[in-house]
């Protein structure tokens, strides 16, 4: 099922219109301290109770999806109310999950307000925690009932953030075709055009729901959108140690390493690659690791969803547009990868 995903301009009024439709007998917003100073007043939803967590990925925890919980128990939640999730990815994550499991699950919205939320975690019905000092440890697939993108809300973002929500577009253009992985190339993020990346977000969640639609308990095509993400989602969590790392600077790092093990192993073009690279270095950096850190990385790429048994499966690319999932990559490979990661 396709889940409907509404463009406004006017958001007041259209999630007025969506809680009419859906007549709960309690809504609930979840946001975090960021989105309840930013956001939640252009909402126009005063009888709705506020959840508020902490801000950052580092509180995508258990601790914190029992506070919602608990929030949602004694402010009398039923299977008939309704969550509605504004914020970023670690919101609608979070959210998402605390939606899915109280009372065996409740309806829920989600009202992304990041690049990288619009564009990833808000479509897809992929929810979860981290656990254990691992990314995505625990979840559920459950899609939102509804996802609004207002996308003036990216207007509040800083350099940074925008920058993370944009790799994920990045990544959908590697995975579509060389025209509009050209057209990412070309977008100027130093001095970013608000007005064209409007239509820009709209089709890179196109991209993501096309394909979760044909596969969406990730058990084939869908794991195609874990490009960049096998060596993304280890520094991450490595990460999670130190400095925290945002998502999409992640994935980028991500990308620049297994495009390069697509070069070594599937043919992808070493120019595409050099190309990508260099847009990555130019806005992104590099990821702060030495060559010590690179059986942590192997340990913790050993933890990947996507893998069978003992065998780390990667999304790799033959060209711009052409996937190939579940591929596998000597230790010495990847070492070779990460060291390229670093010298970009």
């Amino acid at each position: 099922m396709k889940v409907p995903v509404i463009y406004t301009e006017d958001i007041q009024g259209t999630l007025l219109t969506l809680t009419a439709k859906m007549e709960p007998d309690r809504v609930f917003v979840l946001c975090d301290s960021h989105t309840e100073r930013l956001c939640l007043p252009l909402l126009g939803m005063p009888e709705a109770r506020v959840i508020s967590v902490e801000c950052g990925d580092g509180n995508k925890t258990l601790a914190t999806l029992s506070q919602v919980w608990q929030a949602l128990q004694e402010n009398g939640a039923t299977r008939h109310s309704l969550l509605i999730n504004l914020g970023g990815g670690m919101v609608t994550d979070l959210g998402g999950f605390a939606a899915a499991t109280f009372k065996r699950g409740m309806r829920f919205i989600n009202v992304p307000t990041t690049l990288l939320a619009m564009v990833d975690a808000a479509v897809g019905g992929k929810t979860g925690i981290n656990f254990g000092g691992l990314k995505n440890e625990v979840g559920c697939f459950r899609e939102a009932d509804e996802v609004v993108i207002h996308t003036p809300f990216l207007a509040t973002l800083d350099t940074p953030n925008l920058h993370a929500g944009y790799a994920e577009m990045l990544k959908h253009a590697l995975l579509t075709g060389h025209e509009m992985w050209a057209v990412h190339l070309l977008y100027d993020l130093a001095a970013p055009d608000l007005g064209a990346l409007q239509e820009m977000v709209r089709q890179s969640i196109e991209v993501k729901q096309r394909i979760v639609m044909e596969d969406p308990c990730e058990r084939g095509l869908r794991k195609a959108l874990n490009l960049g993400h096998t060596v993304g989602h280890a520094l991450e969590s490595l990460a999670l140690k130190r400095a925290p790392l945002l998502h999409g600077y992640a994935v980028a790092y991500g990308l620049i390493a297994e495009l390069y093990l697509s070069a070594a192993l599937t043919g992808f073009p070493t120019e595409a690659l050099h190309q990508t690279a260099h847009f990555i270095r130019e806005y992104y950096g590099r990821p702060d690791i030495g060559c010590n850190d690179y059986d942590t990385l192997y340990a913790l790429m050993q933890h990947d969803k996507k893998n069978c048994g003992d065998d780390i499966n990667f999304t790799l690319l033959a060209d711009v547009g052409k996937p190939l999932i579940n591929q596998k990559v000597t230790r010495h490979l990847l070492n070779e990868a990460l060291d390229f990661l670093r010298d970009t």
